[in-house]
């Protein structure tokens, strides 16, 4: 999926059940006019403050309209920062260590690539309808952030 307009562009905002790769992120982006690539590469830990215990796997679930939610915001993000912009969110379960979400944005410098994944990773926290279920050591699980 490719949104361009004159001073964004949005590579690809995916929404995906397969693992995630952070070198083609980075790839999907790069070009001779870009000076800073940024990247944020999201991965699941083993704790959480609303866990009891350690944390063994989330489950992420995704709305149907996810994935074009996504890419209109970073179709927004790109725009209003002059960035190349690639995304990725990954539902279904995932163990300690896995990347549930890669966002690469590129701009001719720093500031306006580290803007644009900022910016990003909280709308996706915020505005995307992407929930996961953390499930601890003993069994126990939870629907985090509703």
């Amino acid at each position: 999926m490719t949104t361009d307009s004159a001073t964004g562009r949005v590579v690809h905002a995916r929404v995906v059940d397969e693992p995630l790769d952070v070198g083609e992120h980075l790839a999907a982006v790069a070009g001779p006019a870009h000076g800073a690539i940024d990247v944020f590469v999201g991965t699941i830990r083993d704790h959480d403050p609303d866990a009891d215990g350690t944390v063994v796997r989330l489950e992420y679930e995704a709305h149907p309209d996810a994935e074009g939610m996504m890419n209109a915001l970073a179709g927004q993000v790109a725009l209003n920062t002059g960035t190349t912009v690639a995304i990725s969110h990954r539902y279904g379960t995932l163990g300690v260590g896995d990347v549930a979400v890669v966002i690469a944005s590129a701009a001719p410098h720093r500031r306006e690539a580290l803007e644009a994944t900022r910016a990003l990773i909280e709308l996706i926290k915020t505005e995307v309808p992407i929930w996961k279920r953390q499930t601890d050591a003993e069994g126990r699980s939870d629907w985090v952030g509703l």
